[in-house]
């Protein structure tokens, strides 16, 4: 394997499993995403995220440095900088991403065969609001709109390797494991 790309709607899990990937498969390091949003309550920059200003993320795009970027909820803006891909091939672990949908397919297209994305499939759309209510989401308008987006991730279901329903956590785990116990 070449690289684990997890995606799906937001709320669907990806954070959770991926520490739980890491924590227990030795063999694979998180590649850090940029954003402009700032950082939630624990997360600590240059470990979670690069959190970069507006002014600095434009210029990353002017300068060719995204491999793919997007702007998503609230008009912040989401990466991955061609740096990224250097710090985990001096790691000589397999890259861990975490991405919307459509920068997981645009990552799978730069990066070619053996990198693998995992669709993760929440329970229901009404779990996935209970989920997002639970993380504590600004607004009611931004909660319909992750909602919202939800629905239209899911019809790119069929674009992926593997789908992982994602029910209950440590099920979802054992679900996934011979992927990732197979991968050099």
């Amino acid at each position: 394997m070449k690289a684990l790309l997890l995606t799906g709607p937001s709320g669907s899990g990806k954070t959770t499993l991926a520490r739980l990937i890491l924590e227990r498969y030795p063999q694979f390091a998180f590649s850090i995403s940029a954003t402009t949003r700032p950082p939630r309550p624990g997360e600590v920059p240059d470990r979670d995220y690069y959190f970069l200003s507006s002014e600095a993320f434009e210029a990353y795009i002017r300068q060719g440095e995204f491999i793919e970027w997007e702007e998503l909820f609230g008009g912040h803006r989401y990466g991955t900088l061609r740096r990224e891909l250097e710090r985990l091939k001096g790691l000589g672990k397999i890259p861990l991403f975490i991405k919307d949908v459509r920068g997981t397919l645009a990552l799978r297209h730069f990066l070619g065969e053996g990198a693998h994305a995992l669709f993760i499939l929440p329970p229901s759309l009404a779990v996935l609001r209970q989920r997002l209510l639970q993380r504590g989401i600004a607004s009611l308008g931004e909660l319909e709109e992750r909602l919202a987006r939800a629905e239209q991730e899911i019809a790119f279901l069929p674009q992926f390797d593997f789908v992982l329903y994602n029910d209950q956590l440590e099920t979802a785990v054992e679900r996934i494991g011979p992927l990732l116990q197979s991968s050099p």
